[in-house]
């Protein structure tokens, strides 16, 4: 194996000829080029090395959470250079797909097999995901409007963005699908006077939601529920859906569609937040038996495709690949500034893992193929929306209606406003706008 990894090393020189890094293996020899390497990757067996070029990213990914394998310096850089020779791509075995094909079985995202799948990864212990999230608990792609946002600002100005692309205003009912803990369904109650439900398979999300929703008295306008989203029933003004798209899988995307389609008005506008490609690809082995099972990153071609399918009209898409990478980096450096307080509550291989998981998704935005989109549409179309972008970037000033509980409106929303109570699901249907 060691042809392979020297021919590895000299790819990654052809690639960027100014990198300078080194593979330094367990008799001693060390592969690489620069004087001084930014990054060193540790091999300690012929085993593991065996295991890289057998497995692609698997391989190495479990090498380094059990320790076989380390990355001195620094890991985005080495991640960056598998990236651009794309290793993973041409390293993973005929023979490793079909011993992994009954875990992907196994981890299907039907409704049973949804909720063991965020179980998995949101039903951690709460402290977990408070250090190194925001205040707001919000675990998905922020916007940086300014160079000195902070994390917890550009996640507030993420919610007031897609408010403003959805027109969101007071009496408009709003379904969030995949809520997490509330973010955007309380934002909106609280500055836009929307009323609301959210679903979450997850159950610490759920309780977190309605705790925080008892206590800022909105108990009579937004709801958050512990359901399966094709389980959801009633008709809204708005949609959204955040970071969740990722979860749904391939084979459930009509389905997820469908849905869509089903719970929002005629008209009615709806925007997806959905980490994504350009190119449709399988999904990656490590990160669908480590971090999210069942998970499948959907190519912007068949996103599209499935909601014309359901009779939704794409109005908008924005690319928003940096804002993630920059939010990836936040949460790295509070994962690392709250190490000794996680240290206390995880074993290190799982600090290994998520430490790997965090840094390989900053890179993949940075260098890789992973994108992440908005994409706004309405269902069925919709002529009376604005023509231009400009009325997301006008500056928007609430103004409040009364103290309890706060509520507030968007100043130029086109159309009448009125007072928003939390819509009615099941057999009922919540008012819509006439």
């Amino acid at each position: 194996m060691k042809p392979a990894l020297r021919e590895l090393a000299a790819a990654m020189n052809r690639s960027d000829p100014a990198a300078a890094f080194a593979f330094r293996l367990w008799d001693g020899e060390v592969i690489g080029y620069g004087d001084r390497p930014k990054t060193s990757l540790v091999i300690k067996s012929s085993k593991v090395l065996e295991e890289l070029f057998t497995k692609g990213f698997l391989g190495f990914g479990e090498a380094y959470m059990s320790g076989d394998l380390e990355v001195e310096e620094d890991l985005q850089e080495m991640l960056r250079l598998g990236l651009i020779v794309r290793f993973d791509e041409n390293a993973f075995s005929l023979k490793e797909k079909i011993r992994l094909l009954p875990f992907y079985l196994k981890t299907m995202a039907t409704e049973a097999g949804s909720r063991k799948n965020i179980a998995h990864h949101y039903d951690l212990t709460p402290e977990f995901y408070s250090l190194f999230l925001d205040e707001t608990l919000t675990y998905s792609c922020g916007y940086f409007a300014n160079a000195d946002d902070s994390l917890e600002q550009a996640q507030r100005r993420k919610y007031d963005h897609i408010a403003r692309k959805l027109l969101l205003g007071s009496g408009d009912t709003l379904v969030d699908i995949g809520c997490g803990w509330g973010g955007m369904l309380l934002h909106s109650a609280l500055h836009y006077g929307a009323a609301g439900v959210g679903v979450t398979l997850s159950s610490n999300q759920h309780q977190y939601g309605c705790r925080r929703i008892e206590e800022l008295g909105l108990g009579q306008r937004v709801e958050v529920k512990l359901q399966d989203y094709r389980q959801l029933t009633g008709t809204f003004d708005k949609f959204v859906s955040i970071g969740m798209f990722e979860h749904v899988g391939k084979r459930f995307i009509p389905v997820f569609m469908r849905r869509v389609a089903g719970l929002l008005r005629k008209g009615g506008t709806g925007l997806l937040h959905t980490i994504s490609k350009e190119v449709e690809s399988a999904t990656d082995a490590w990160m669908r038996r480590y971090i999210f099972p069942g998970g499948y990153i959907p190519s912007l071609p068949e996103t599209i495709r499935e909601m014309g399918r359901a009779g939704l009209c794409v109005v908008d898409i924005e690319a928003l690949r940096m804002h993630y990478a920059r939010t990836l980096d936040c949460w790295i450096s509070n994962f690392e500034r709250n190490i000794s307080r996680i240290q206390q509550l995880f074993d290190e291989r799982f600090i290994r893992m998520w430490r790997l998981y965090l840094n390989a998704c900053s890179a993949s935005f940075k260098y890789g193929g992973i994108r992440i989109y908005q994409i706004l549409f309405t269902n069925g179309l919709n002529n009376d929306l604005p023509m231009t972008r400009e009325y997301v970037y006008r500056s928007i000033q609430p103004k409040a209606e009364d103290e309890n509980p706060p509520q507030t409106q968007v100043v130029d929303r086109p159309g009448r406003r009125r007072r928003g109570t939390r819509p009615r699901t099941g057999d009922s249907k919540p008012k819509t706008k006439n």
